[in-house]
């Protein structure tokens, strides 16, 4: 069974939010081989119980009052519409940070989330949108966001989390560490 696509979280085996294993989702009660291991916010404890097929169908929205994602984090002062939130937050997979995750947006709607990253994965994309997205998040001066940069990790602390824009393929970011 293919995996449900996600508008806002394209990779989600690769970001980690999705993992395969064998188990029975809470929601749907059927045995799946995927199971959903970001943040969830609702009444239940609900942690690694819910497939990926209930998010995206809003069923453990509905059953639960799930959310995947702070609606206030959504674009933070940048608006979007009330559907996009709805969607991020009620039918999108979170993610995991060191503090709490922002959805970042642009071109008024939300960015697809591509994955934490450190300074090699970050200069993969070979993107100086991404690098001055980064530095002005941060608001360093350049020698002062060289020396961050060189610090970033995918595993470990600072990291940075990237997403790209789906209507104009502008690369952007922001970093946290604990």
């Amino acid at each position: 069974m293919d995996l449900p696509v996600f508008k806002y979280h394209p990779n989600l085996l690769l970001t980690g939010s999705i993992q395969p294993r064998d188990t029975r989702c809470v929601c749907c009660g059927e045995a799946k081989q995927y199971i959903y291991t970001g943040p969830v916010y609702a009444q239940s404890d609900l942690a690694e119980l819910i497939c990926p097929w209930c998010i995206a169908s809003g069923l453990a929205h509905e059953m639960y009052a799930a959310e995947f994602n702070d609606e206030a984090s959504v674009g933070g002062d940048r608006a979007v519409s009330q559907e996009v939130k709805e969607e991020v937050v009620y039918r999108t997979p979170g993610f995991r940070g060191w503090q709490q995750g922002r959805w970042l947006v642009h071109c008024g709607d939300a960015c697809a989330f591509l994955g934490p990253a450190g300074r090699q994965e970050i200069e993969e994309y070979q993107s100086q949108d991404l690098l001055e997205s980064l530095r002005a998040d941060i608001d360093m001066n350049e020698k002062e966001f060289r020396s961050y940069l060189n610090s970033l990790d995918k595993e470990g602390c600072p990291t940075a989390y990237i997403f790209q824009c789906l209507h104009c393929g502008k690369y952007m970011g922001y970093s946290d560490f604990d």
